[in-house]
């Protein structure tokens, strides 16, 4: 039998599962698979720490994005105050004659920007505020549970979605905007992060069926954004947190499915130019 390379007074059966040299219990050093020595222990790079996304964890401000996004829609918000005019050219999707009085203007005549900035953009400082509580309080875990750049996908994928099924299915002159439909998408994304995690549903579940109720009360909310929002929301988060493979194959997951979101939601908005221009 042969002996320990550290301890030659010991005979051992066991071998380190990387240099294949053989160790005794008091040098076995428990590995994913068998053992390892403490050579090759030393000398394996150190682990780096990964959240349930997959995303390799940073320092600083867990909330960055979030804080970011809500500076972003203040900001707006008071630019718009100062220069109203400024709302017509950032939040008008469709085809808008009635609306603005001039020249034909909208998505169906290539100004694709609105169907983004119309998604940061409120009417009223109630309208800002709800949709900034609601940004604060489920953005910011969320955040901090996938990551910057996951929680951002989150996010747009999830505004813009809820913008190509207002264009899609609202008439060409109706006036539509808010980031509810982001935040929506951030619900979403919690609710299966939260499944996935076998946290207690109920908080969730209740705020959703209430925000969902409201949706479809009668007052002017524009439904489309709110489900068009919490379907992509919903899509991307799974993609983000269900992959059980891991490595370069989990992230080509999470990436496909973002790709797909956007690719559905640039057919919704194609199909829809396509019918009202000709």
């Amino acid at each position: 039998m042969d002996t320990c390379y550290r301890h030659t007074d010991r005979e051992t059966g066991i071998s380190c599962t990387r240099c294949d040299r053989p160790i005794c219990p008091d040098c076995m050093i428990s590995a994913s698979v068998g053992y390892q020595c403490p050579e090759c222990v030393r000398g394996a790079p150190a682990a780096v720490p990964r959240n349930v996304a997959g995303a390799v964890l940073t320092a600083g401000d867990p909330h960055l994005v979030t804080k970011i996004l809500i500076g972003i829609n203040v900001a707006v918000f008071l630019a718009v105050l100062a220069t109203p005019a400024l709302a017509v050219h950032l939040e008008l999707l469709g085809r808008y004659v009635e609306y603005i009085g001039g020249p034909v203007q909208g998505v169906s005549t290539g100004e694709y920007h609105r169907l983004l900035t119309s998604v940061f953009l409120h009417q009223e400082w109630w309208h800002l505020a709800g949709n900034m509580l609601g940004l604060w309080v489920v953005g910011g875990p969320l955040e901090a549970a996938i990551g910057r750049a996951r929680y951002l996908s989150v996010y747009l994928l999830s505004g813009l979605a809820g913008s190509a099924l207002v264009y899609l299915l609202t008439p060409p002159n109706l006036a539509t905007l808010g980031a509810s439909g982001a935040v929506f998408g951030l619900f979403g994304a919690t609710a299966v992060l939260m499944r996935r995690m076998r946290y207690d549903m109920a908080p969730v579940a209740g705020m959703l069926v209430l925000m969902l109720a409201m949706t479809f009360i009668p007052s002017g909310v524009s439904w489309q954004a709110h489900i068009g929002g919490l379907v992509a929301g919903a899509l991307v988060g799974a993609a983000m947190v269900w992959p059980t493979t891991g490595g370069r194959n989990r992230t080509a997951v999470q990436w496909a499915v973002c790709a797909l979101v956007f690719c559905t939601s640039a057919a919704m908005i194609l199909l829809r130019t396509a019918e009202l221009t000709s």
